[in-house]
């Protein structure tokens, strides 16, 4: 999908709060897995909260269901933020449970709460898989179904209240809702695995959080995340854009990525660089080799478009794409600041009323750092 018709489609879901974006097991399943590979005991005895996850439908509850045990956690929490247009196509748990039927005599889901303690082979089969949890579920044997009071919102003394009991939050947020979602999680100190648009990267609410290494970029961004399921009604626009083996619609934005403050491993890897004057000579992009680097007309700095591109040897302070943190390691290089108003370092004049410029051409949002 192309880069407007992906920021046409975020910006039609947060204005009409259409935030129906599912994220594939696959995705979900290669990310986790890289901080079990740094740590193997990162989940051990935790309580996992997936608080915006139907568990009818979502792949966060079925990866972490499946490897409950595997993962040593202690207790899984998953609930429901609202109802949703495609419940109920996964995860066919409990569909005489799931509501009363409206005047049309369609079921009219209700928000869901799951916990689960203990997951084993229930129904003596040899293996444990969904159905084991589905017998769980109805006999009320260790786990837990029953619907929410409210809608299931984050915000509801209802989810506040598992919210507390939770060690790690894992879970997709709605786009629309992503500010009010973090701030929960830094107000109460949650550990956590998050999606959130590339943008979320210079949100007041993020960018001081990133800058002081207190939360960071998961594994991988745009790409790295291989697309959303989404509902009948989202249009299919972009060459990315498919229908699956499954009969799922899979949008794919490529703008999205990862937030945590658990650690991984890609977040100790050196990042490799050539010196000022080998990628003068040797960079692969054009701009760099033709032009060298430019100093910013207001402030004391070099602009480095490219992050492969950033000079070894170069002492001074650097402007860098926002991009620039899917490399960052925090022992190769210092966040000073940011080229937006909340994040500008000391130096930065009153008189620099929207970012840094060369030749008097405003430069796009720029990360400021530095080697260490």
């Amino acid at each position: 999908m192309s880069r407007n018709a992906t920021n046409k489609l975020l910006h039609k879901a947060k204005k009409s709060k259409s935030d129906e974006f599912y994220t594939q097991f696959i995705d979900i399943q290669k990310e986790v897995e890289a901080y079990i590979e740094f740590n193997e005991d990162v989940f051990k005895n935790k309580i996992v909260y997936c608080n915006c996850d139907d568990p009818y439908e979502s792949n966060f509850f079925t990866y972490f269901v499946l490897n409950f045990n595997r993962l040593g956690l202690k207790k899984l929490i998953t609930t429901s933020y609202k109802p949703s247009s495609i419940a109920n196509t996964q995860l066919e748990l409990f569909k005489e449970d799931r509501g009363s039927n409206n005047e049309k005599g369609r079921p009219k889901p209700h928000a869901n709460k799951f916990i689960i303690n203990q997951v084993r082979d229930i129904n003596g089969d040899g293996e444990f898989n969904l159905k084991d949890i589905a017998l769980q579920l109805k006999q009320n044997k260790e786990n837990e179904w029953t619907p929410l009071l409210g809608d299931g919102d984050f915000r509801s003394e209802e989810s506040l209240e598992l919210l507390k009991e939770s060690d790690i939050v894992i879970t997709n947020p709605p786009f629309s809702l992503f500010r009010d979602f973090f701030k929960q999680l830094i107000q109460f100190q949650k550990k956590f695995l998050i999606i959130g648009n590339i943008n979320a990267i210079t949100y007041k609410e993020v960018f001081p959080q990133i800058m002081n290494n207190r939360v960071w970029l998961g594994t991988g961004i745009g790409r790295w995340i291989s697309g959303f399921i989404v509902p009948d009604s989202y249009e299919l626009t972009g060459t990315e854009a498919r229908i699956d083996e499954d009969g799922k619609r899979i949008v794919s934005t490529n703008n999205c990525l990862w937030l945590t403050n658990l650690d991984h491993g890609k977040r100790h890897e050196a990042l490799p660089l050539m010196t000022l004057n080998d990628n003068i000579k040797f960079s692969s992009h054009t701009t760099v080799r033709e032009n060298g680097y430019k100093k910013y007309d207001n402030f004391d700095a070099i602009e480095v478009p490219y992050t492969d591109a950033i000079p070894s040897d170069y002492k001074g302070l650097m402007g860098v794409p926002i991009t620039f943190l899917d490399k960052y390691n925090p022992e190769q290089f210092e966040i000073v600041g940011c080229s937006y108003d909340y994040g500008r370092p000391k130096g930065w004049s009153k008189n620099i009323k929207m970012s840094v410029s060369i030749n008097g051409k405003s430069v796009y949002k720029r990360l400021l750092i530095k080697h260490l």
